[in-house]
């Protein structure tokens, strides 16, 4: 199942003065970011990690680099659900971004999050379009781009999953 994530904006709350919300206790926002493509799989967590990688290689782009709270938190003797971030990107794309803008290359390399429900052991697959990424610039050389990249995201995605 794939899902978007779009803003939602909080209606039908309106204040003279000031506004005093009450404390939402243990309820989760998904994502405060348009452009989240969240992808449930029928596979275990190491093996989307696995499929992961095999399709950001098939794709040719680039493993960046990869950072797992999982991994940190063995290193301190506790177990926790899998979860891993893996960065990609390319030279030659990370060129056409600065030359656009520099100010956007805060945004490389877009990011993919892996992470496994406890309760069954499948994992998950989330993460934002180039577009959703690079869009608040304005700018229209990076857009071109980051449409060309949301093609290779949504295949390395869906290589990644199947």
């Amino acid at each position: 199942m794939i899902r978007t994530f779009r803003t939602l904006a909080l209606a039908g709350i309106v204040a003279a003065g000031s506004l005093a919300l009450p404390a939402i206790g243990k309820a989760e926002t998904v994502t405060p970011y348009p452009g989240t493509v969240e992808i449930k799989t029928g596979k275990t967590y190491g093996a989307l990690v696995e499929s992961l990688t095999n399709a950001i290689k098939m794709n040719k782009m680039g493993l960046v680099a990869r950072a797992s709270a999982t991994v940190g938190a063995k290193s301190i003797g506790k177990t926790i659900p899998g979860n891993m971030v893996i960065m990609v990107f390319r030279p030659d794309f990370a060129i056409r971004m600065l030359k656009a803008s520099v100010p956007a290359g805060i945004e490389a390399p877009i990011r993919y999050y892996i992470t496994e429900d406890p309760g069954n052991g499948k994992a998950t697959l989330t993460y934002r379009t180039p577009s959703s990424v690079f869009g608040p610039y304005k700018n229209a050389e990076l857009d071109a781009m980051a449409k060309e990249l949301d093609a290779i995201f949504a295949k390395i995605a869906s290589d990644a999953t199947r």
